[in-house]
């Protein structure tokens, strides 16, 4: 873990995000706040997410309803 100010962030960013491929990375602000950067691997969608469908898709499905809605 390496642990640094805000400011040493802020003017070598890609050098900390090299750094958290690896490792975890603490970010400390002068107020005290503290944010960690660590790489995350692609999580695989849930069953949900693979239920989800397009804005295209749903428009398809929503227009024709609410058509009808209007012609009552």
């Amino acid at each position: 873990m390496t642990i640094v100010s805000s400011s040493e962030f802020e003017n070598n960013v890609s050098k900390y995000f090299d750094m958290a491929e690896n490792e975890e990375v603490v970010i400390k602000q002068a107020q005290g706040a503290t944010f960690t950067l660590q790489k995350r691997e692609y999580l695989t969608p849930d069953e949900d997410l693979a239920r989800a469908i397009s804005a295209d898709e749903l428009l398809d499905r929503v227009i024709p309803e609410i058509e009808k809605m209007f012609d009552e």
